[in-house]
């Protein structure tokens, strides 16, 4: 997939726990865990902008864009 999930990093910086963010955005452990891993296929925005609420952040912090089967230096 060419959509990476940094969610996983923004949240190990901000010290926070799975079971706290999800809490606080309002989904279950287990949908926020596949975020989390990147098992997901999409993401409603809502999700994605209480995720941000919540950790203080932007949307680029958690998603990267990664042309599949490209360098990095391209």
């Amino acid at each position: 997939m060419a959509i990476i999930l940094r969610l996983d990093r923004v949240m190990a910086d901000r010290k926070i726990s799975l079971n706290e963010l999800a809490a606080r955005v309002g989904i279950s452990n287990v949908n926020l865990s596949k975020i989390k891993t990147g098992k997901i296929s999409a993401i409603r925005f809502s999700t994605l902008e209480a995720i941000c609420r919540e950790l203080n952040c932007q949307p680029a912090d958690i998603l990267e864009y990664r042309p599949e089967g490209g360098s990095e230096g391209e």
